[in-house]
C-alpha cells in the first residue's frame, strides 16, 4: 500500500488540467482545511474532492469491490474513510464552503466530458453541484 498515490493521481490531474485550461486557478491540498481537499478555489469559495471509488467506498459502483481476503480489515478501513469524509464535509459546510465531490468512475472516458462540463457549471454558476 505504500506505493498507492494520494496526490497527483490521474483523475486529479484530469480535473486540474481542465480547470486550468478554462482559466480557473486553485490551491492544492490545503493543509489548513479539514480533510486536505484536493482542490480549493478561494475565489468561488469552493472545495473539490476527487475520490477513488475503492478507497472511499463508492456505493453502487462497479469499481468498488470488497477484497476477498482480509474482508473485515478492508471494510473497517473503507468505512473509516467514509466516516472521515462525512465529518470533513460537515465541518467545511459549517464554515460556508461549497463542496463538490467527483468520483473516479465519473472521469472514465465515457462520462468524462459531461462530468467536467457539469463541474464547470457548478463552480461558475454558484449553484449546487
Amino acid at each position: 500500500m505504500s506505493r498507492i498515490k494520494g496526490k497527483n493521481t490521474k483523475p486529479e490531474m484530469l480535473v486540474r488540467k481542465f480547470l486550468f485550461s478554462h482559466g480557473l486557478r486553485y490551491k492544492l491540498h490545503d493543509k489548513k482545511l479539514h480533510g486536505k481537499p484536493d482542490l480549493v478555489l478561494p475565489k468561488y469559495r469552493t472545495i473539490i474532492f476527487i475520490n477513488g471509488c475503492f478507497w472511499h467506498g463508492h456505493d453502487q459502483c462497479r469499481y468498488f469491490v470488497v477484497p476477498k481476503t482480509k474482508t473485515d480489515w478492508w471494510l473497517a478501513k473503507i468505512n473509516a474513510n467514509k466516516a472521515n469524509d462525512a465529518e470533513n464535509i460537515a465541518r467545511l459546510l459549517h464554515e460556508k464552503w461549497k463542496i463538490i465531490v467527483i468520483w473516479e468512475c465519473d472521469l472514465k472516458a465515457d462520462k468524462r466530458a459531461e462530468t467536467l462540463q457539469n463541474l464547470l457549471k457548478g463552480i461558475t454558476n454558484r449553484n449546487e453541484f
